[in-house]
């Protein structure tokens, strides 16, 4: 699906969709739960991604009630009894990532697919813990399917922190149900630690303990039990992101956007927009649960984005909009998301009219005072560079039309409506 989007002010209040990281980690705690009540989780979207982490789950033993906004969800009490080997990982990055090791604490032949870009995104931290423990595991040419067979054992795990958080987070997940006690041993600095923190924050309600010696290592008990828990899910930084920058481009002095659901003291990552933002100029005021975002002239600054790089492509746009130059450095891992986006937000926002020069795994980024538009810009398939590009079209001069629209279903489906409703403009194409 094509959009074409003329350029409008987006003005008003929002209210910003769930945490999907938040998600994926509530609905696996709840699915390896006992099964002597239910566990419900309240204020849900169901992304495809989310849809993919629920399908698995059931597969695997766990029954999933879904409400309009809500699960009910009657665990499998930590016993991985598969009805069909075929796990389909849809283009989630974190379902194959956290949901590996837990398939296989238990002795089970799995296969792992996925489509897109996940069929090519590295996997190569569980490949040598499989080599070190002598489980069978095959790949096509290193790619997906991976037919994996065997039972992890407890003992050391050692990892490297700086690739992706999410092998640890699936280590975390899976090293409380072995039959024995685990050290996981992270080599070279962490990055992403929030995440780490999220996933620490729903495996203690879930009843799981951790011993977290300052992110170096983590001792886990084994044969430990899930519990069930009630859960909501909180907004997401890494959407609501989108919504300050386009408040802080506006073009109108007068206008505002307010953003609902926003937790003040959220250990999510992405929190970091706001700091960043600020530091740059923007005016953000901050309350318990909400933001509001006024037009604001921003500077250019250094950003690393190796805590948060899901910020990085909105990130982009409100650079290539701020006075003078800005650095986007640390972006190794941005070229292992849904896209390369080192190379297509600067290529798209380039068609638009701004200076971008991608530098190694860094971006420098010279604003200028508004993007030309007028033309027909790429999403990569790719969800956070459509919804980048399209806030980005709010300070364009003419039209654009976005192709592979249809790609903000993977963690935000509702959001062309939701740009609607901000004032936002836009007809769809064949």
């Amino acid at each position: 699906m094509k959009v074409k989007i003329k350029p409008r002010v987006l003005k008003g209040t929002i209210e910003i969709p769930p945490s999907k990281s938040y998600s994926h980690r509530a609905v696996i705690g709840a699915s390896l739960a006992t099964s002597e009540t239910n566990s419900k989780i309240s204020n849900l979207k169901f992304s495809m991604d989310i849809k993919a982490t629920m399908e698995i789950m059931e597969n695997w033993g766990a029954k999933i009630i879904k409400g309009e906004n809500s699960l009910e969800i009657i665990g499998n009490s930590g016993k991985i009894i598969p009805k069909d080997k075929y796990t389909k990982c849809s283009e989630s990055g974190s379902t194959i990532r956290f949901l590996i090791p837990v398939g296989l604490t238990s002795k089970n032949e799995l296969v792992f697919d996925g489509k897109g870009k996940l069929v090519d995104r590295p996997l190569d931290s569980y490949y040598k813990i499989f080599e070190k423990q002598g489980l069978f595991y095959e790949t096509t040419d290193g790619k997906l399917p991976l037919t994996v067979n065997g039972e992890l054992k407890p003992g050391i795990y050692e990892i490297d922190g700086n690739i992706s958080s999410q092998f640890i987070t699936g280590l975390l997940y899976a090293l409380p149900l072995l039959n024995g006690d685990s050290k996981l041993i992270i080599n070279k600095n962490l990055e992403s630690i929030g995440y780490v923190d999220l996933t620490l924050e729903i495996l203690k309600l879930s009843g799981i303990e951790i011993k977290n010696d300052d992110y170096k290592s983590f001792h886990i008990k084994g044969n430990q039990n899930y519990k069930p828990f009630e859960y909501t899910v909180e907004g997401d930084y890494s959407q609501v992101a989108f919504w300050i920058v386009a408040g802080i481009i506006s073009s109108n002095t007068e206008n505002e956007i307010k953003c609902l659901h926003v937790n003040k003291d959220s250990l999510q990552g992405d929190k970091e927009i706001i700091e960043i933002d600020k530091r740059m100029g923007a005016n953000i005021d901050v309350f318990d649960n909400y933001l509001v975002i006024k037009p604001s002239k921003t500077k250019g600054t250094i950003i690393d984005i190796s805590q948060c790089p899901d910020i990085g492509p909105i990130l982009t746009v409100l650079a290539a909009l701020s006075e003078g130059e800005t650095r986007i450095i640390n972006g190794e891992r941005l070229r292992i998301k849904e896209s390369d986006r080192i190379t297509s937000i600067k290529t798209e926002l380039n068609k638009l009219g701004a200076n971008v020069i991608e530098e190694g795994d860094s971006l420098i980024i010279n604003g200028v005072d508004e993007f030309k538009g007028g033309v027909e810009v790429s999403s990569w398939n790719d969800h956070r560079i459509a919804m980048s590009l399209a806030i980005a079209s709010t300070r364009c001069r003419d039209e654009i039309i976005i192709n592979e629209a249809e790609s903000v279903k993977k963690s935000y489906p509702n959001f062309w409506e939701d740009f609607e409703k901000m004032g936002g403009t836009i007809e769809k194409l064949k």
